[in-house]
């Protein structure tokens, strides 16, 4: 039996991201190669974060190891934080459990979007956006961010919004872009969603993805979506501050803004439920409070970012310091980006091409690449300079 139409659709939105795991896949496993393709960790793991698992592993009582949902200690713990990050009244029960900002995305579509609702992003987007929206049988709807600056262009969302407008998610800071979306970008485009919800008289949810909220360098200051519009869920993941993403463990918050949060926090338990249970696993829930006090070394990120920003800058790359995440995108010399990583791929460098973010003509570089891998990149990038 041939699989499900909406798995041919999905393939074909991955085209470019199923051919550049192939050559991944290949390569990444080589001593000699420099891997900046990913946000993987090409180091050892930040120190506490076996401890804090090993910790969670000893039972306490027969439940230990029970099925679970969202547990009212990891719910807790999410709260309080909320409220001093946020600035907004964020309750236990506003917050669900989830594998990773991927479980946290996908709840949020099962539980707002039916078959035939758009869902507006941005681009160049996170690569799997469109295939999450396509396996809820939803619309995806893309609007680029602004060239000069990767700031959000709200005049174009605003023209992209219709009467089946069901969320618009916002990546801030962006993958791929590292760009942080200022304050008053975001009160503008909650002045449009707010009329457009009041236009049609139901409301377009907002979808803040905030995987890399933490990943903010020194020069810049983040917001988020929630402080200027009601309607807003956040999805979250630590698996990129403690750069362990193989560890599935994040979460879904409903705005305290929200008018109806009381009622679809029951939906999103039964989107849970339905959509395979997308809670994580009892030790990763168990480990948040320890979770909570880690981080990377921002300071040596924000110190790569700067000595590769500069160096390819020096050999006349065209980029924008980001703002935030681990990650730069450049202009590729070659207007063929596919061609250009893959030139650099023959030559032991590994780098992500901007037509997997849908977006030719660019690359992306992972900064947690170690500082050996960089330093054997630079000679490669020189000699492919424009």
């Amino acid at each position: 039996m041939p699989p499900a139409r909406r798995i041919d659709r999905i393939a074909s939105a991955n085209t470019s991201f199923l051919d550049f795991i192939a050559t991944w896949d290949r390569l990444r496993h080589d001593p000699d190669i420099a891997d900046f393709a990913f946000g993987n960790p090409q180091e050892m793991v930040i120190d506490g974060f076996p401890q804090a698992l090993v910790a969670a592993s000893r039972p306490l009582d027969k439940d230990h190891y029970a099925y679970k949902r969202s547990e009212d200690a990891a719910r807790s713990t999410v709260a309080k934080v909320l409220v001093d990050w946020h600035g907004l009244p964020f309750e236990p029960e506003d917050v669900a459990m989830t594998p990773g900002a991927f479980g946290a995305i996908a709840t949020a579509l099962d539980t707002m979007v039916d078959p035939g609702d758009e869902v507006v992003f941005s681009i160049p987007p996170w690569f799997f956006y469109e295939t999450m929206i396509l396996d809820v049988g939803g619309v995806p709807v893309k609007v680029p961010v602004r060239p000069e600056d990767y700031d959000l262009d709200v005049d174009a969302i605003a023209g992209a919004i219709t009467d089946r407008t069901k969320m618009l998610i916002v990546n801030s800071p962006n993958n791929p872009t590292g760009r942080i979306y200022p304050p008053e970008t975001l009160r503008r485009l909650a002045s449009v969603l707010s009329e457009a919800s009041q236009r049609r008289g139901s409301p377009i949810y907002l979808l803040s993805d905030e995987p890399y909220a933490r990943l903010v360098f020194s020069d810049a200051e983040f917001s988020s979506p929630s402080r200027y519009y009601p309607n807003t869920l956040i999805s979250y993941s630590y698996g990129k501050v403690l750069l362990t993403p193989g560890q599935r463990i994040g979460w879904l918050a409903l705005s305290p803004r929200m008018p109806e949060r009381e009622s679809l926090r029951e939906a999103v338990f039964l989107a849970q439920v339905a959509s395979g249970w997308l809670f994580p696993n009892a030790l990763m829930q168990y480990a948040v409070d320890d979770l909570e006090r880690m981080s990377i070394d921002l300071a040596a990120l924000e110190a790569k970012r700067d000595r590769l920003g500069a160096a390819l800058t020096a050999l006349g790359y065209e980029l924008r310091l980001p703002e935030g995440t681990f990650y730069l995108w450049v202009r590729s010399p070659d207007a063929d980006d596919v061609r250009f990583v893959g030139r650099l791929a023959d030559h032991g460098v590994l780098v992500l091409p901007g037509t997997t973010c849908e977006s030719p003509g660019h690359f992306r570089i992972s900064l947690t690449a170690s500082e050996a891998m960089i330093e054997r990149a630079l000679p490669v990038f020189a000699t492919m300079a424009p």
